[in-house]
Order: C-alpha cells, then structure tokens, then sequence
C-alpha cells in the first residue's frame, strides 16, 4: 500500500485532485480532493473516500444521502500529481440530485441537466440550506435576498446575525413561543449566510458538538485558556 502511495506526488500538495468518472458512460461527474489517508481508505474499500476542505475532514462519498461510489479503476496523471477514478455511481454524485456537478454552462448561465432525486431528505434542511446559499453566491443580487446580502459584504451579514439574535431574545422574554420559533430560524438561517461566506460547512459545527459530549462545560471553558 505504501508503494502506491508514494507515487502520489505529496511534496506538491496535501490534497490530491482528483476527476472522478462514470465507468460506464465516461460522464465526468464531479471534482474533489484526496488526502493520504482518504486515498488509502480508497484504495482499501474500493469505495471513494474524499477530504472536505469545508467540512475540514475526511468523508466517504454517500455518507449521508447513500449515493456511494464504487470505485472501478485509479489512474495518476503523468505529472503524478492528479488522479482519474471510474466509479459506478449508485444514485447520483452531485448534491443538487442531479447526475452530475458540471450541470451549468459557463457562458450563458444555463442549466443544463434535471434535478432526478429530491436530496433534501438525505441531507436535512441545514445541510440543504447551507448549500443553497453557496449556490447563490454567483446569483444575481436583484433575483435573491441571500444573493444581495452576501453582495452586500461582511459588515452586513453580521448585523443581521446581531438584529436577529436580538429579536429572538425579545421573544423570548416576552414568552412568545411562535415568535421565538419564528426567530430562531431567522437567526439560523442567518448564522449560515456567515459561515457560508466563509465557506465553512455546519458539518464541521456538529463536529465541535460531538467533541463536547464527553466533557463538562467548565473543562470546556478551561481547555480554551491553554
């Protein structure tokens, strides 16, 4: 395993590029990245297994939504330094449900492939959310609000974040059970308007959750002094 490692070209990069292909049609189907460990676990399962920079971790391709990917073939470039994989897609690669990630044409902005499988029971409304809001980063500003909050810039997203999370104490203080709900997901949706804006993933949120259950608030608290 080592052998095959090390004709990955590491000194260049960390993350591995990596062209992922449909096996059977030659489709290209989406882009992603491998570190060392990720392209092991590949090459050990034969299911794809890629690095998140969002998420800042590993994770297996279908984790959440079942769509995995089986891996039929890797094949290094000659600068040994991006890789080629042919994989039979189970379900659909792009997060949108459509069969592929390179649906829309640089020119004209125009879609050109069908959504095939509503996703957002396999990701859940927060995962869903977030990547919308990524998706409307390049939006017209006049078409969406997230699009022209993003347009707006930094100070203009955390002021929404502060508005709402002040309108949501106000309801709680008043005892206002619709309002508070009505709010939190105003600030929500708000807080992932920041994050996505820099690109972070709640996923990596979840993560910092779990890390907190096995520890107690106070060491918590503690262990950020150090």
């Amino acid at each position: 395993m080592e052998e095959i490692l090390n004709r990955v070209d590491w000194h260049k990069q960390e993350l591995l590029p990596v062209i992922v292909q449909d096996a059977t049609s030659s489709d290209v189907l989406m882009m992603a990245y491998m570190n060392r460990e990720a392209l092991s676990l590949s090459l050990q399962t034969k299911i794809a297994h890629y690095f998140s920079r969002s998420k800042g971790r590993i994770w297996k391709k279908g984790e959440s939504s079942g769509h995995t990917q089986e891996i039929q073939s890797f094949n290094i470039d000659c600068d040994n330094d991006t890789l080629l994989i042919k994989v039979k897609q189970n379900g659909v690669a792009c997060h949108t449900g459509r069969k592929s990630c390179f649906f829309t044409e640089l020119e004209s902005g125009e879609v050109n492939s069908e959504v095939e499988i509503n996703t957002q029971h396999a990701y859940g409304v927060i995962d869903t959310l977030y990547h919308t809001i990524q998706e409307r980063k390049n939006a017209d500003p006049s078409t969406s609000w997230t699009a022209k909050l993003l347009s707006k810039g930094e100070n203009t997203i955390l002021k929404k974040v502060v508005e709402e999370a002040g309108e949501y104490c106000f309801a709680h203080k008043d005892n206002d059970e619709a309002e508070m709900v009505y709010e939190a997901a105003d600030l929500t949706y708000h807080m992932l308007v920041a994050l996505a804006s820099k690109n972070i993933s709640p996923d990596r949120i979840k993560q910092e959750l779990a890390r907190r259950f096995d520890m107690s608030g106070i060491a918590e608290k503690n262990s950020r002094k150090d």
